[in-house]
């Protein structure tokens, strides 16, 4: 059995660096990974790439031969890869053994993993070659000092948790760039009435049903 890490997340929230900062500690305690790059709009990498999507398409090439902008173009990419799985990621995947660690760097098109099936149905594809495979969710730790924020930033997660059914774990990224810290302190165990009156006093009252329901999601998947 092969094993394999999805790292999602909104753009610029450092899966990247996350994968680079995972590269480094396992090079570092002798154990071996290899990151796949699943962004075809990607230029650089901190870490060596094992397996590229931009050997099989690339942004920069849909963008300039079928005229479409970067939000459109990126989607188109990711729909030929799942139209290539059977045929590019299958032949990538007879470089890898059995019991091999891989870790896919996505885009961070939030689309693909809240509510368009390309990630969902590549992951089903891992599955059905034998690969047991988990998700990485990154959000920017300046997301959660703010309580509209926060629940944006639970509401996308949530999304991906549901749209993916994979085993799932958040990591707050960039907190060296917080400047306080305690601003993020009660949002990481949350109350469901603090929440709410956080809210209440930010929104106006026809809002307060909307609200209610919003913290107590938030309470029951906090729960788990």
């Amino acid at each position: 059995m092969g094993y394999a890490q999805l790292v999602i997340g909104p753009a610029g929230s450092g899966k990247s660096t996350y994968c680079s900062s995972l590269y480094d500690h396992c090079q570092t305690v002798g154990r071996n990974i290899h990151i796949v790059n699943l962004d075809p709009a990607a230029e650089h990498f901190n870490y060596p790439v094992d397996m590229d999507i931009r050997e099989l398409i690339s942004l920069e090439d849909v963008m300039e031969e079928l005229g479409m902008g970067p939000n459109g173009g990126l989607i188109y990419c990711m729909e030929h890869l799942e139209d290539s799985l059977d045929d590019w990621l299958d032949e990538q995947l007879e470089n890898y053994l059995d019991d091999d660690y891989l870790v896919f760097d996505c885009p961070g098109q939030i689309e693909l993993f809240t509510h368009v099936p390309v990630l969902r149905n590549f992951v089903e594809h891992l599955k059905r070659k034998n690969f047991n495979v988990c998700a990485v969710y990154l959000l920017d730790s300046q997301f959660i000092t703010d309580v509209t924020k926060y629940i944006s930033g639970c509401m996308a997660s949530l999304s991906a948790m549901i749209q993916l059914e994979l085993p799932h774990i958040n990591i707050l990224s960039k907190m060296d760039l917080v400047s306080n810290k305690k601003d993020v302190d009660e949002y990481l165990d949350p109350n469901a009435q603090s929440l709410l009156s956080q809210l209440n006093r930010q929104m106006g009252p026809r809002f307060g049903k909307l609200n209610k329901c919003l913290a107590e999601l938030v309470d029951d998947y906090t729960a788990w």
